[in-house]
């Protein structure tokens, strides 16, 4: 790295030296790269048509790949502060009243959506490997049996910073530009900003379409169900819009429940019992515990039993818990992760997710996966403590890339010189949640909107092999909701054997798609 910076300084200082021999270029390149970006306080948009085989039902439909500028508030509200970049696709033939519309966003935070995009619900969905490493390119594209556009007009939106969003700083002044910037960072890349943002731009999207009395969704994946706790309440209490339903996919609410890093806050032993059941679903899939069990799901809800009971009581007593108990609990533990029992005693009983990862197949020096741990790939570093790679993120990432970019631009007509960020550039995200610091925890939030909007519906879907958001997680954040116990019908469930991005799995986004189509046809109100 030093080299390169090196170089990278050496190159600067020769290339300003040749500079100041054309004082006139300099100057003029100088200007051009001074002056604001005049593209993005305009909106922009690309409309294309198509056409979808769902499920073997044609769909014809209009696509629309665009922008929308967002504005700040108060007495900046004539600011342009965000270009936020997003793809529709609304049915033909269809009068836009009695046709729902689902917002869908991957989480990050600071993704784009290429994910949900090209692999769930857009009408083409790329061909990746199922749980090994896709060959390099050319990728597959293909007609996407599974999109969701059979049951609702679909909107796919990048977060600011990412695709093709951007932060805008208009000023004319370079210095008073940058600071500009770093105000906008500050504000957006948080979790506040970051769901006033998606707020302000779906009710922009809602008037610009004429979809303000549509059945109305939000899909989020990931910290895009953080995001949807935030927003689902922005929408109902700030902006008066009452949503039909909230689809949670791969759901984090509260951080300190994460099983990634909970050995640097100690005292807080709940992550390691409700990671436990996929850590026994991955040693399940991956043939390496003691004694296979018949089948995967009544092998769960015995782990649950176990994690929920005597685990988590050994936990709570920490320093007071017997040798002979805790030899008792290493024991169980290895009948349900294939670990060693020596392994479990040395760990104290608590094994992160980055330590599973590296430790469940290490006898072959293989790394299990997180975002989906039936993938898996050749250890970085064999006597490293945890995995030092994600072996499902390597494998698929570049097909989602290169396939997406051709897509933009070739079908929908849109991206020219432009270039498509996976990421936001995020030096720091801004945690203070409605005035309080500490872990983010956004339960209340979801449950503010439940019970301000008592007809909201909630359909939480989850992988078994996904050990970045663990499912049991997921299921104990919903039972522990403060809400009133009426309002518990409004949540719904469903598991897949899959990972974080569960439609990876081709079975398991038939399913997906059959299941979410099903919620919306059951609550979108319309006769």
């Amino acid at each position: 790295m030093r080299r390169l910076a090196l170089a990278a300084a050496l190159a600067s200082a020769l290339i300003s030296t040749a500079a100041f021999a054309h004082d006139d270029k300099h100057d003029d390149a100088k200007a051009k790269a001074d002056a604001p970006d005049a593209a993005l306080v305009k909106p922009q948009s690309s409309e294309t048509e198509g056409s979808v085989t769902v499920e073997g039902k044609r769909i014809d439909y209009k696509a629309v790949a665009g922008t929308l500028v967002l504005h700040g508030k108060g007495d900046k509200e004539n600011e342009p502060t965000v270009s936020m970049f997003y793809t529709a696709y609304f049915k033909k033939g269809v009068a836009p009243g009695s046709r729902p519309v689902t917002f869908i966003y991957n989480g990050g935070p600071g993704s784009a959506t290429v994910w949900l995009h090209m692999g769930a619900f857009g009408p083409k969905r790329v061909v990746t490997s199922d749980d090994t490493h896709t060959p390099a390119a050319p990728y597959g594209l293909v007609n996407n049996d599974y999109s969701l556009l059979d049951a609702s007009d679909l909107v796919f939106i990048d977060a600011p910073g990412a695709g093709f969003s951007r932060l805008i700083a208009d000023d004319k002044d370079p210095a008073k530009r940058a600071d500009q910037m770093k105000d906008r960072k500050k504000d957006i890349y948080s979790v506040d900003g970051d769901g006033h943002a998606f707020a302000q731009f779906i009710t922009q999207f809602l008037s610009k379409y004429g979809r303000w009395n549509s059945p109305k969704y939000l899909f989020g994946e990931s910290y895009g169900t953080t995001r949807s706790a935030v927003l689902a309440n922005d929408l109902e209490n700030e902006d008066s819009v009452d949503l039909n339903g909230v689809i949670l996919l791969s759901q984090i609410l509260n951080f300190d429940n994460s099983i990634d890093g909970p050995e640097r806050n100690p005292g807080m032993d709940l992550p390691y019992a409700l990671a436990l059941p996929t850590f026994a679903a991955t040693a399940y899939y991956h043939h390496k515990l003691p004694q296979q069990p018949a089948a995967l799901e009544p092998f769960l809800a015995e782990v649950e039993q176990f994690a929920a009971g005597d685990y988590a009581s050994a936990l709570f007593a920490g320093a007071s818990l017997d040798a002979t108990r805790k030899q008792a609990i290493a024991e169980k533990l290895h009948q349900y992760t294939g670990l060693p029992v020596a392994y479990l005693l040395k760990a104290d009983l608590r094994v992160t997710g980055g330590m599973f990862e590296h430790e469940l197949q290490a006898d072959g020096d293989i790394t299990t996966g997180r975002l989906d741990s039936r993938f898996s790939g050749p250890s970085i570093d064999p006597l490293s403590k945890s995995s030092e790679y994600d072996p499902q993120s390597s494998a698929i990432s570049s097909a989602y890339v290169a396939v997406f970019n051709d897509y933009v631009r070739q079908q929908l007509k849109f991206g020219k010189n432009q270039t498509y960020r996976l990421f936001a550039d995020i030096d720091d995200w801004g945690m203070k949640h409605d005035g309080h610091d500490g872990a983010m925890n956004v339960m209340g939030d979801l449950a503010m909107a439940m019970k301000t909007n008592p007809d909201l519906k909630v359909f939480l879907n989850g992988g078994y092999y996904d050990l970045a958001t663990p499912f049991y997680a997921a299921k104990y954040e919903m039972d522990h909701l403060p809400i009133p116990n009426a309002l518990q019908k409004n949540i719904s469930y469903a598991w897949y054997p899959s990972g974080h991005m569960v439609y990876a799995h081709t079975a398991s986004l038939k399913a997906l798609h059959d299941n979410v189509a099903k919620f919306i046809e059951q609550t979108d109100n319309v006769k």
